[in-house]
């Protein structure tokens, strides 16, 4: 076996990181029946305690064994769904991997889809600040296992949505995501999973934040 080749084969886990909330949630996966995850409420304290928990959570592991890693980009509070962005791409450029950004909303669509139905719409909606709402439309395609952005994340004024909605063409289940977002952490990964199998392979630098609104 070639030192390139061995290199492929021995990366075989990811990892991905919530922290769009002030829950903290990750989760690591070889997608071959060894997954787990893991949630921790930190509020203020997630900035500070984020390294420290992904040090403990992924072991056996190694960062070695890492073929990519996801992040939630957001929508979701400023300064959490940064801290999780910053953190994908400094480990993204130190391992040298692929960083998936992906979005929150879709991983909650992903994370509704019964994957064995029919395909399904799903309106996903999240309060955002000021009165106005973060929104995205995704259809689930069954046969290739996949979530279709029929409507990219996009703030609403919350008259502007039902507007939308009221004109939407097909039928649609809304989902309001709310509270228990970081458990859609393995939605995260699942996603990026799809992309990796389709060979797509980001760089680190790829890895935006959308934050939607200006924080202040």
């Amino acid at each position: 076996m070639t030192t390139e080749l061995k290199h492929l084969t021995t990366k075989k886990y990811a990892l991905s990181l919530h922290t769009t909330t002030p829950e903290l949630g990750l989760a690591i996966s070889n997608f071959a029946g060894d997954t787990r995850s893991q949630l921790w409420n930190l509020g203020r304290d997630l900035s500070s305690l984020v390294h420290q928990y992904l040090i403990e959570f992924i072991k056996p592991q190694t960062w070695a064994d890492l073929s990519f890693i996801a992040v939630a980009k957001g929508p979701g509070g400023f300064t959490g769904t940064r801290i999780g962005v910053v953190t994908a791409r400094t480990l993204g450029q130190q391992l040298d991997i692929p960083v998936f950004a992906i979005s929150t909303l879709a991983a909650v669509a992903w994370s509704e889809a019964d994957k064995s139905q029919n395909l399904k719409t799903f309106a996903v909606e999240m309060p955002a600040q000021r009165g106005q709402i973060f929104a995205a439309i995704y259809q689930f395609e069954p046969n290739a296992s996949k979530l279709k952005v029929c409507l990219s994340d996009r703030v609403f004024t919350p008259e502007a949505w039902q507007e939308t909605l009221a004109n939407w063409n097909t039928d649609y289940q809304l989902i309001q995501a709310q509270s228990g977002l970081a458990a859609t952490v393995t939605s995260i990964l699942e996603l990026a999973n799809l992309d990796w199998q389709e060979g797509k392979c980001p760089n680190w630098s790829q890895a935006l934040p959308y934050y939607g609104q200006h924080p202040v």
